[in-house]
């Protein structure tokens, strides 16, 4: 990866919807190779997708809360099962499994506390493996679905 590919993908993370014509001009090449480039970060991986950027308030989903889980144990079974749930669980946006304590740090969008108490007793505090949740409700979101720096 070079400088002129670490450009465009500066680039697409602030404006994903570029064309490529313009995405070209803003790295100085013409629109062929700036489009093999962008084929080339896609294929090896480097660029995994493209979304919109959606306010959570507009659609509902306002009420952010970051959960602290520990599980009873580490054994692969317990963590498979653990990890397999929580991916059905759409109120769970990011789930990030750590090193030490806490095993995971999921961060959950819903609409208003009601909801997140109602989904802790359903869904949170049933899932296989779970000793310990914890969570604290986010009072502002300051940077939010971060920029890799590049």
């Amino acid at each position: 990866m070079d400088v002129t590919d670490r450009a465009i993908l500066s680039f697409l993370q602030a404006e994903g919807r570029l064309s490529n014509l313009e995405l070209a001009e803003r790295v100085r090449l013409t629109p062929s190779p700036c489009l093999r480039r962008v084929r080339n970060l896609e294929e090896s991986g480097v660029i995994t997708g493209y979304r919109a950027v959606i306010d959570p308030v507009a659609v509902g989903r306002g009420f952010q809360v970051v959960a602290y889980v520990e599980l009873e144990g580490q054994d692969a079974e317990t963590v498979t099962a653990f990890e397999a749930a929580v991916m059905e669980i759409d109120d769970v946006v990011e789930c990030l499994r750590m090193f030490g304590r806490p095993d995971y740090v999921l961060r959950v969008a819903v609409p208003d506390m009601d909801a997140y108490s109602q989904l802790c007793l359903e869904k949170l505090g049933r899932l296989p493996g779970l000793d310990k949740l914890t969570s604290q409700i986010a009072m502002k979101a300051l940077k939010p679905g971060g920029v890799l720096p590049l």
